[in-house]
Parts: structure tokens; sequence; C-alpha cells
């Protein structure tokens, strides 16, 4: 009877729990590719794009080229690659989920600076010719 018992109480536990698991499949994690941000650093009011491979280019909104090279999702952060310095890799935080066109949030680099990026609608950036 025991095992009969326990036997029902996971099959019922096991059925339940389904729905759940595949609700939480469904929410789309968090990608930078194809994705378009703007935020100020240094008093500079920047746009920044991420191709479909994960380069980015950053400029200014006036189209002053600040930076590029490549970009990364690594352990729920946005790990970026600058091909302008020697600083190697620097991650920033990110939510858990997709951010959609014109959301905003406050990001943290593994060194401590916040920066509040926006999403906007993605824009192709071409580096200076």
């Amino acid at each position: 009877m025991r095992l009969t018992i326990c036997l029902t109480a996971a099959i019922v536990l096991a059925a339940s729990s389904t729905p759940l698991l595949a609700k939480a499949s469904q929410e789309p994690a968090f990608q930078l590719n194809s994705t378009t941000w703007t935020y100020t650093h240094k008093k500079d009011k920047v746009i920044e794009s991420i191709d479909a491979n994960g380069d980015y280019i950053a400029q200014t909104i006036g189209g002053k080229h600040l930076d590029h090279g490549t970009a990364v999702m690594k352990d729920g952060k946005a790990c970026f690659t600058s091909k302008m310095d020697k600083d190697g890799e620097v991650c920033w935080t990110a939510p858990k989920s997709e951010s959609k066109i014109g959301h905003s949030f406050v990001t943290t680099s593994d060194k401590g600076e916040k920066l509040k990026v926006t999403r906007v609608k993605y824009k192709t950036l071409k580096m200076p010719g």
C-alpha cells in the first residue's frame, strides 16, 4: 500500500511540474546578437550595435567611431572584447530575459562601473572608411 501511495504521489508531482518547466523554457533568454543600444558614457551619447555574428561597433550619436570588437553572452553576462585597447574582456550584468525595444536597465561591469542602457531598433553600423 505504501508503495502505491508513493508512486501515485510521484506521478502527480511529475505531472504538475511539467507545465511549470514548459512555461520557464518559453521565457526568452537575454541575447546580444542583432541588437542596438544607446547609453551615455563619459558625456558621449553612444549608439552601439551588435551584429548577428557578435561583432560590435560603438559610435557617438553624431557618428564619431569610439570602439569595436566582439561580444558574447557568458555566464549570464554580456562580455565585450575591444579590438582598440588591451583591456581584455569586460563583462556587464544582463537581465535574465530579452529586453524589448524601448526598455532600459542599469548594467554593472565587473569593475563596478554602472551604465543605464536602452534597447532601440536594430541599426547596422559601419566601420569608418
